[in-house]
């Protein structure tokens, strides 16, 4: 129980010091590419995004919904990717090559679709090599680059924001 506890410290400061050295690198390239970090706990409705991006006509195959679920036995094969905490050793290291490949991938825009304070959801958000945050907790604002304040049962309302936002800095 104490070693859990130095380990979630260790986390903590881990995420604190990508934060406090993240430099916002927002540019105006057209979003091609798009990565979804769920809670599975909170949201599991993964396919509303894939048809959300073709309504939008972002077709790529690139595209990655990543799920984070506390139960590493629940049936994953809805998501590209899960992970569980067990997924994660100290200092930030990554245990699971699909999660560190994913962290690794320069996607144009990450959507951040949770809303508790989820340490390893934070840590996965800021160690993220995405160009474009959008999120839509406001615990820590220092994560995202465009934050969406709604109700995760809002899935339309935070559709409608994000495409109005989107087309507002000449993503689209």
């Amino acid at each position: 129980m104490i070693l859990k506890a130095f380990k979630e410290k260790s986390n903590r400061k881990y995420v604190n010091n990508l934060l406090t050295t993240r430099q916002p690198a927002v540019n105006n390239n057209k979003v091609k590419t798009i990565a979804v970090l769920l809670n599975t706990s909170e949201f599991h409705e993964f396919e509303v995004f894939r048809v959300y991006f073709k309504e939008l006509n972002l077709t790529s195959p690139k595209h990655k919904i990543v799920a984070f679920t506390i139960d590493d036995k629940l049936e994953h094969n809805k998501w590209n990717t899960h992970f569980s905490p067990k997924d994660f050793g100290w200092k930030g290291t990554i245990k699971n090559l699909d999660l560190q490949a994913f962290i690794e991938e320069p996607f144009d825009m990450l959507i951040c679709f949770y809303k508790n304070d989820v340490l390893q959801l934070n840590m996965i958000t800021a160690a993220s090599k995405a160009n474009f945050k959008v999120g839509i907790s406001k615990n820590d604002e220092r994560l995202y680059d465009l934050i969406i304040d709604v109700d995760l049962k809002d899935i339309n309302i935070f559709k409608q924001e994000l495409k109005k936002y989107l087309n507002i800095l000449n993503k689209l």
